[in-house]
């Protein structure tokens, strides 16, 4: 189930949960060593990072209208590029 913005900022536990995972998706990707990243070019991963930098620096404000657009359009892009690294890394 797709929540809309407004259902995010109204709810706390909700709007909390989504800046702690993608909070933690950054950190995991920052801390992944530079070479397993360069043998996987076709994943973007500064983004994850970026995004993790700017929940918990606050860096502007928080935008909760990007973070609904990423995890609402651009999450399922990321996984799908991260399963394709896991099958390489299993095969």
């Amino acid at each position: 189930m797709s929540r809309t913005v407004e259902a995010i900022v109204a709810d706390r536990q909700v709007r909390d949960a989504l800046l702690w995972n993608f909070t933690v998706l950054g950190e995991a990707a920052a801390q992944l060593p530079e070479e397993f990243k360069k043998s996987h070019p076709s994943v973007n991963w500064a983004r994850p990072s970026q995004l993790r930098n700017r929940i918990v620096h606050g860096y502007w404000s928080i935008d909760l209208e990007i973070l609904h657009t990423t995890a609402s359009h651009d999450l399922s892009t990321f996984v799908a590029e991260l399963k394709v690294v896991v099958a390489t890394i299993e095969s």
